[in-house]
């Protein structure tokens, strides 16, 4: 039941110490089987995986045999669930300091623990699962198991830990939005532990936390209970973060149960000038992306920090679908500058977007020569990072200069004889425009770059 139904494969000390929880009041080491016992006891059923160190069904054929015969075992999520909360209630592992990046060697379960329990009990709730989460969940901010799920789970600029390394102010309800465990929401609701204006170290609140993680259900019982006894903007505050975050991770049906709101900016950018639909183009969520371009009060061409726009960050990040459905906006403007004056198909063809650079070349307002800051054209960018698909689509163009030079002299050919990109040396030699003599500072040549740098393909090519 526990190899096969486990979120990821479990070390054998792990298994070994989920086993041994069950009934136990406290972490026992004589209640622990040993991994001997454990395999003899399998029939050969379960076997070591010798290079990770984890334990595995003997063939993938089991694993789908008893997954197609789910009456094998009773309630498996509920019973993992309960043997995760009873080794995170343990005293031995509640004397753990919430302020530790790891977990000490005497509790190897604590990781799994952590970051699994909430779900398997969102897929199966007892009564005794219940019981014991609301017992982790009361002072939740000052135990170790939250401060591994955010560790595991969250960027680490993002992590709202204290000047001590502690979760500060991530509570029981943060943490049962997190997993999307609505009943568990809704009880600590209900016995007033679970505050739902309530902020962690970073200021978000419950609220934003269901809405990273797109747990729709969590996120309405919040809003209507917020609505219904605080009556508090929540999800207007800091930043939008409810919006923002479920717009970077694509959560659709989040993002329109947050539209649907009126106190909210859907154009409200975070604290890097991004918004909701930067972060949604970025990622390329098309279908945050076409509910956010439905309305009025978004600016399509909104630049962040950087002065990178939607389209830019779309471009650059090869997502073809949200700039096809950006394009088809009149009020985008592909021409729109970022910083040191790169445009979307600068970005496009730095990051070897093949198909993004050929829908950007097929507009007439797209100028497929045009330099940055430092005078490196999209040739040159191609060039540099060998992107031959990208280079052999502007060396197609008759309106791009092959021998445009950037601010230090040093030509497409130059750069990529330098960087031993023997495809795209070829590629540019073949052009009868091409000077493969042409100085740059200090008098460097293409074959001087490539003789420097030992690379004999490219001298050859040259020579």
């Amino acid at each position: 039941m526990w190899v096969s139904h486990a979120e990821r494969p479990l070390h054998i000390d792990e298994l070994c110490h989920a086993l041994g929880a069950e009934g136990s009041t406290d972490l026992d080491i004589g209640n622990i089987p040993a991994i001997e016992t454990l395999l003899a006891s399998s029939l050969g059923l379960v076997v070591v995986e010798k290079s990770s160190s984890t334990v595995r069904l003997v063939h993938y054929t089991l694993q789908e045999y008893l997954s197609n015969n789910t009456n094998l075992f009773l309630n498996p999520h509920s019973i993992i669930s309960e043997a995760c909360l009873t080794y995170l209630n343990f005293p031995h592992v509640r004397s753990f300091s919430p302020t530790l990046r790891s977990v000490p060697p005497t509790a190897p379960f604590v990781e799994y623990a952590s970051c699994y329990w909430g779900t398997h009990a969102r897929s199966e709730t007892t009564e005794s699962v219940k019981t014991l989460a609301l017992k982790l969940l009361d002072g939740y901010d000052k135990h170790i198991s939250s401060k591994v799920l955010l560790l595991n789970g969250v960027r680490a600029a993002e992590q709202p830990f204290d000047g001590d390394g502690a979760p500060t102010g991530f509570t029981g309800l943060h943490g049962a939005a997190y997993f999307g465990c609505l009943e568990l929401a809704v009880a600590l609701l209900e016995t007033n532990k679970g505050d739902v204006q309530a902020t962690d170290f970073h200021g978000n609140r419950a609220i934003a936390w269901a809405s990273r993680r797109g747990n729709e259900g969590v996120l309405r019982a919040l809003l209507e209970w917020s609505e219904a006894y605080s009556g508090a903007p929540t999800v207007s505050e800091y930043g939008s973060a409810p919006l923002l975050w479920a717009a970077e991770n694509g959560h659709e049906g989040v993002v329109r149960i947050l539209l649907e709101k009126k106190n909210i900016n859907p154009d409200k950018p975070d604290r890097r000038g991004r918004t909701p639909l930067s972060w949604a183009s970025r990622s390329g969520h098309e279908g945050v992306v076409r509910m956010l371009l439905e309305r009025d009060d978004v600016n399509p061409n909104k630049p962040d920090f950087l002065g990178k726009t939607p389209l830019v960050q779309a471009s650059g990040h090869g997502h073809e679908g949200v700039v096809r459905m950006l394009l088809e906006r009149n009020d985008v403007n592909p021409k729109k500058m970022a910083i040191f004056r790169t445009s979307p198909l600068w970005w496009a063809s730095y990051n070897g977007q093949e198909r993004v650079v050929r829908i950007l070349l097929e507009r007439n307002d797209v100028n497929p020569d045009k330099s940055d800051l430092f005078r490196r054209t999209p040739l040159w960018l191609a060039s540099v990072n060998g992107h031959e698909g990208v280079v052999r689509m502007l060396l197609e163009r008759n309106d791009v200069n092959p021998n445009k030079q950037n601010f230090l002299g040093i030509t497409p050919l130059a750069q990529a004889s330098y960087k031993g990109h023997e495809g795209v040396v070829r590629m540019l030699l073949e052009r009868s425009d091409v000077n493969p003599d042409q100085q740059g500072l200090l008098g460097t040549t293409p074959l001087s770059w490539a003789a420097n740098m030992g690379h004999t393909g490219v001298v050859r090519t040259l020579l």
